[in-house]
């Protein structure tokens, strides 16, 4: 039967508020969705500067033995720029209960280790004229162990959290022991990027703890002020005491090679590692939250990683000599390692290398012409 005019009002109303029901609930799973897949500019910039940072430091590296400026610099940086990277290398290890995690790090971390490990080896080889090519995945070329302690740094991250179940609280002081403790050891610190890893593992775990908020309290005026004054701060010190050894900083060598009584020596360490926290926190007290044109490219700061060390070390080999006064070359090298940086994280580069550091030709499909 039909319905009369009171039951097809009645029915018309009610189709319309489930379909006004249906709408407000679309638009908030689109609100959400938005939410979730939206970057976190601050990190792309953060990322982005250290990554320049890694490529400006390894630059000047050639002329800090010449010139107190430039030295003050890189010692300067060196207290935080790796540090840094690597709490925020920490703070996105979240997922470290997800299903197939030990095949992701491995697909991630140790095959691209793998590969660029023979192909830098060739590389210097050819570009040194050594004697002889010898080709030990045990021992990281260069700049290349970063990709060997971030699996490390996952799988003690893994028995910290997963295994051991510790609290922040318990957990932080362990690496920071461990940190201090693997000075002592010798031998075989540079196998695997040992001595590195444990060095730098509490920034690792630091970063995990680390919520968003902790950030955006940083961002508080009078911490920025701090920030950009402890920083000048501390380059005005490392102008005034330049015989203090950088290779505190590196964390790869042992208390024997660092030329201070073993004895002392914890107690040094304890006192970067405080430094450092601070100048990891003044950093991010004034990185830019907003997008800028620099910004997207802080998603491609594992492809400048990589590569850069093919230029840099091209240019260590030629001896060119770039040096005209200390603020001079600083400026030149500033601006060298900005465009080198920039050029390696174009889409262009990214996606032809794409294959040997993701396993994976995605970027590459998206620049090729679209079939009509």
């Amino acid at each position: 039967m039909f319905l009369n005019k009171p039951g097809r009002l009645t029915l018309i109303h009610q189709v319309h508020s489930s379909i006004k029901r249906v709408i407000r609930k679309i638009r908030t799973i689109r609100k959400v969705g938005a939410l979730v897949t939206k970057r976190d500019y601050f990190f792309d910039n953060a990322k982005f500067i250290l990554i320049f940072l890694v490529v400006f430091g390894h630059a000047i590296q050639t002329y800090i033995e010449t010139d107190p400026l430039l030295l003050s610099v890189y010692k300067t940086i060196y207290f935080f720029h790796m540090p840094a990277f690597i709490l925020v290398a920490g703070y996105f290890a979240k997922g470290i209960h997800q299903k197939g995690l030990i095949r992701k790090l491995v697909k991630k971390l140790l095959i691209p280790y793998l590969i660029f490990q023979l192909i830098y080896t060739i590389y210097y080889y050819f570009l040194r004229n050594e004697q002889t090519l010898t080709i030990d995945p045990f021992n990281p070329q260069w700049s290349l162990w970063f990709l060997v302690s971030m699996f490390f740094w996952s799988l003690l991250l893994l028995l910290f959290i997963g295994v051991l179940r510790l609290s922040w609280k318990t957990a932080v002081p362990i690496s920071f022991g461990l940190g201090i403790m693997i000075g002592f050891v010798d031998d075989l610190t540079s196998t695997l990027s040992i001595s590195r890893t444990f060095v730098f593992f509490p920034f690792f775990l630091i970063g995990y703890y680390i919520n968003r908020e902790q950030f955006t309290w940083l961002k508080k005026r009078p911490f920025q002020l701090a920030g950009v004054f402890s920083i000048a701060v501390v380059l005005l010190f490392m102008l005034v005491f330049p015989e203090w050894s950088n290779k505190w900083l590196l964390g790869t060598y042992s208390y024997s090679e660092l030329g201070q009584p073993r004895e002392l020596s914890p107690f040094i360490r304890m006192l970067i590692y405080s430094l450092s926290l601070w100048l990891v926190a003044s950093f991010f007290s004034i990185t830019p939250e907003k997008k800028y044109f620099y910004t997207n490219w802080g998603k491609n700061t594992l492809y400048v990683y990589l590569l850069h060390g093919f230029i840099i070390q091209l240019f260590r080999e030629s001896n060119i000599d770039v040096f005209v006064n200390p603020y001079v070359s600083l400026l030149l090298i500033m601006i060298s390692s900005l465009l080198l940086t920039i050029l390696l994280s174009t889409n262009w580069i990214t996606a032809v290398t794409q294959p040997i550091i993701e396993l994976k030709a995605s970027r590459l499909k998206k620049l090729s012409p679209k079939e009509k």
